[in-house]
């Protein structure tokens, strides 16, 4: 499993350690806003084309293979920049990055399900969401250190080192996962089974959660700001968020796979938590940010490991990883949709009112359970 958790950590730090200095640290490259938006959307848009394409072809070919050539890729893509060093090929760079993330992420995921039997796959999920967090958290951090160190080259060099690294662990230590028979399947057959409860339910948990964590890492400093609170104050609050989320996951995953939480509580409670902690965030001064910042964390580190768990339980073993990709498409989308609306909002009113509406939308996310759903028992 401990490669699995890599990988999780190396698609996190490639994200965010790259994307939290591009503006600052490629001057060269990032000549406007619209050119800095446009670095940042190719990652993202390549994930949300592609994952599906990669989680679908994990179940005909197997896990192992694609997790493979997506890190191989990912390692590719961060070393053509640091030898060619160019403005030009930093687009190549971030969209062969995207795409091969694409890869690796959905086929982790799926073998973290296929490798772990039901009673444990709460805790499976619950350790690889705390070392994607911790590479959320650090990715800022480091990345912003090896940039100022030695410029992007530094940091694409040690995203290529690290991707290879976790490619020849994985290789060593992770066992094949064979693709399982499959019966045929028609457009609509996966249609039914994409729109089906047990598929959106824990779908839609998990995009409001990322999109409340997206908006808690890039507006609760600008609220902060306007408390006059200074940089130190904030950037402390967004990390108190980052560690609450990951330190909940495996305490959660732990509980559900004990049966001390069923992931229909579980995810509502979390849901709950998140809707609070956006509430929160209206309060002023410190308090307000550092409270919304708990919530926040605490409730999207509930949803994380129950919501992949028990699309883990109602899903076919032989379609997981195309199961995964889809999933993965509705966090991208929550991940861009939650700031878009609060921004949306906050121009037209006040940044209180963007955190209300959010706060309504994932308070009110249907989570109730028609016949035929995943059952809330503690294998998901």
């Amino acid at each position: 499993m401990w490669p699995l958790y890599a990988a999780g950590f190396t698609t996190a730090f490639g994200a965010h350690g790259i994307a939290a200095n591009l503006g600052g640290s490629a001057e060269d490259a990032v000549t406007s806003l619209l050119v800095l938006g446009g670095l940042l959307a190719l990652y993202d848009g390549a994930e949300v084309v592609l994952k599906p394409v990669f989680g679908s072809l994990a179940d005909r070919v197997g896990g192992k293979p694609v997790l493979l050539g997506g890190l191989v890729a990912f390692a590719v893509a961060s070393g053509l920049y640091a030898v060619a060093d160019s403005p030009g090929w930093l687009w190549a760079a971030r969209l062969g990055q995207g795409a091969a993330a694409s890869a690796f992420s959905p086929a982790a995921s799926a073998m973290v399900a296929r490798l772990n039997p039901a009673a444990r796959r709460g805790r499976a999920f619950g350790g690889y969401g705390f070392w994607k967090s911790i590479g959320y958290t650090l990715g800022p951090l480091l990345g912003g250190v090896l940039a100022w160190a030695g410029g992007l080259w530094l940091l694409f060099t040690v995203m290529a080192a690290c991707a290879a690294a976790v490619a020849v662990w994985a290789a060593v230590a992770v066992p094949a996962v064979p693709p399982l028979p499959r019966q045929r399947q028609t457009v609509a057959d996966l249609a039914r089974r994409l729109t089906d409860r047990s598929f959106l339910a824990p779908v839609a948990a998990l995009a409001a959660a990322t999109a409340a964590l997206s908006v808690g890492v890039g507006f609760l400093p600008v609220s902060g700001a306007a408390a006059g609170l200074g940089a130190i104050a904030t950037g402390a609050a967004v990390s108190v968020l980052a560690a609450t989320a990951a330190i909940v996951q495996p305490a959660a995953g732990r509980a559900l796979d004990a049966g001390r939480l069923s992931t229909r509580t579980g995810l509502r409670a979390g849901l709950l938590l998140t809707a609070a902690g956006l509430a929160a965030a209206i309060l002023p001064g410190l308090l307000g940010v550092l409270l919304a910042a708990a919530l926040i964390g605490a409730g999207t580190g509930l949803i994380t490991p129950l919501g992949f768990a028990a699309l883990a339980a109602a899903t076919p073993e032989e379609r997981m990883g195309q199961t995964m990709g889809a999933a993965e498409v509705g966090r991208e989308l929550g991940d861009a949709g939650g700031p878009l609306l609060v921004a949306g909002v906050a121009t037209v009113s006040t940044l209180a009112f963007g955190y209300a509406a959010l706060a309504v939308l994932v308070a009110v996310v249907p989570l109730r359970r028609r016949r035929g759903a995943a059952p809330s028992t503690k294998e998901g």
